[in-house]
């Protein structure tokens, strides 16, 4: 059986460098740019069943709540960087993502479509990206948990890791297939 840790973090525990060069910030963008279809290509061949019975960990998100969770998610990060770039150090808005992991846009949507949404939100939030400059990455927002002042170059890093994490939870799904319960 798999350390519990490792299924939760295949890939390790979030990092963020105390300094984030330029080189960083590209490779991060690339991350994002390249998750979509990563994900697209790892689902790719699996059925209906497989997509919502195969989950990462005990107690886990199967594929389509991963693969939706991610949308909502970046999405949601995606704002968070306009916030940023438009507003003083705004303190953005947190959500419940298991809650939202249950509703039925998350649990019934025809998965090509959450894919081709996915596909969208990164376009646009990789043009966005790749559109700033340095001075603009060191832009804040506020986290309510905590009161944690985030940059949006730390932001960067945390999508990029979250990514990367996420895309591991799926192929683990896949390999693994845990039970719900």
């Amino acid at each position: 059986m798999q350390d519990i840790q490792q299924l939760k973090y295949p890939a390790g525990k979030l990092t963020i460098p105390a300094e984030i060069s330029e080189a960083q910030i590209k490779e991060y963008i690339a991350t994002i740019a390249e998750f979509p279809q990563r994900v697209a290509t790892e689902i790719k061949n699996l059925t209906e069943d497989e997509l919502s019975s195969c989950h990462y960990r005990p107690e886990g998100w199967n594929i389509k709540q991963v693969l939706n969770h991610c949308i909502d998610s970046h999405m949601n990060s995606f704002i968070r960087f306009k916030l940023a770039l438009t507003e003083e150090n705004p303190t953005i808005r947190p959500y419940d993502e298991t809650v939202w992991a249950e509703l039925p846009d998350t649990l019934l949507y025809e998965v090509s479509e959450s894919i081709q949404l996915l596909q969208s939100v990164h376009k646009r939030w990789v043009f966005l990206l790749n559109s700033l400059t340095a001075e603009q990455f060191t832009k804040t927002f506020v986290h309510p948990d905590g009161n944690e002042v985030v940059s949006l170059k730390e932001n960067l890093c945390i999508y990029a890791w979250h990514c990367e994490n996420h895309f591991l939870h799926i192929a683990n799904a896949k390999k693994f297939k845990f039970p719900k319960d």
